[in-house]
């Protein structure tokens, strides 16, 4: 009889969110040109063909989060 019982109980498939697009909307990587100082988001930068500032420099430095992490000492 167990076994009738799990065969008439429909299976609903579970729908899962993608992380990955979540954790990167939330925090969006922001470099800053070296040479003229223009902050440029990453996805600014994926759009381009090649990854070069307004100014024509290539290089480019990431900008750390303003999220200061503290950590108990053991």
């Amino acid at each position: 009889m167990n076994k009738d019982m799990a065969e008439d109980i429909p299976e609903t498939p579970t729908e899962e969110a993608p992380i990955e697009e979540a954790a990167s909307a939330k925090f969006d990587v922001i470099y800053s040109c070296l040479r003229c100082g223009t902050n440029v988001a990453n996805t600014e930068l994926a759009r381009l063909p090649e990854i070069k500032c307004i100014c024509g420099f290539r290089v480019f430095t990431k900008i750390r989060a303003p999220i200061v992490k503290t950590i108990k000492a053991l």
